[in-house]
């Protein structure tokens, strides 16, 4: 599990961010460093398969960082959103300009596969996430059956539903992180985590699959 920086809302916190938007090297490498390595695992979550062996997640995420750098005075002075939930658009969005960098059409660049499938790293861990851990050996191939449903599942679900699963139970962000970047109300945050669980129970064809979250 990621670590979790320190409460952005403390006297450090606000000293560091007001000493790196003003021009302070040492503030701003600790104010970023902090929050390195959740945002490493959230772009290893979305990276494509096929992206990964050609970016690393890390490359992904320094650009994120000097991204944050160049704009860190205007983020200071608006205050749009909290430091990490900003911090993690900017790396979603240079994810993104790497995927359309090196994807055409749905089709990775020199290969006539397509690129992919939804979640392609997280899917099998969200799954995991999702699924009984039920470790009696007699029971694999019943757990082999569970996985495949929830997968299945999952793979219905519209994107904006599975992203809320790999939030909460990949990401271990909380629900106020997770309405900041989605630009909801943390009430609405919770109730679109609810509405995606449920939509998963009512695909699946019974109760065998083991409790949801």
């Amino acid at each position: 599990m990621a670590s979790t920086p320190p409460d952005e809302q403390d006297d450090d916190h606000d000293r560091l961010l007001r000493e790196a938007a003003r021009g302070d090297q040492h503030a701003l490498r600790q104010l970023l460093e902090a929050h390195r390595g959740r945002l490493r695992r959230m772009v290893a979550l979305r990276i494509d398969s096929r992206l990964a062996a050609r970016v690393d997640a890390s490359d992904v995420v320094q650009e994120a960082m000097l991204d944050a750098a160049k704009k860190l005075a205007d983020y200071e002075r608006e205050r749009p959103l909290p430091l990490y939930p900003w911090l993690h658009r900017l790396a979603a969005e240079r994810l993104a300009a790497a995927h359309r960098h090196h994807f055409r059409n749905g089709r990775c660049v020199g290969r006539e596969e397509p690129c992919g499938s939804w979640l392609d790293p997280s899917a099998a861990m969200l799954v995991d996430q999702l699924v009984a851990g039920d470790t009696t050996p007699g029971h694999g191939l019943l757990r082999e059956e569970q996985r495949q449903r929830v997968r299945e599942a999952l793979g219905r679900l519209a994107p904006a539903d599975r992203e809320i699963l790999v939030m909460r139970y990949l990401e271990d962000l909380t629900f106020p992180e997770i309405a900041a970047i989605r630009g909801v109300t943390e009430g609405a945050a919770k109730m679109r985590h609810l509405r995606a669980i449920e939509k998963v129970r009512s695909l699946l064809r019974d109760d065998a699959s083991g409790p949801l979250p």
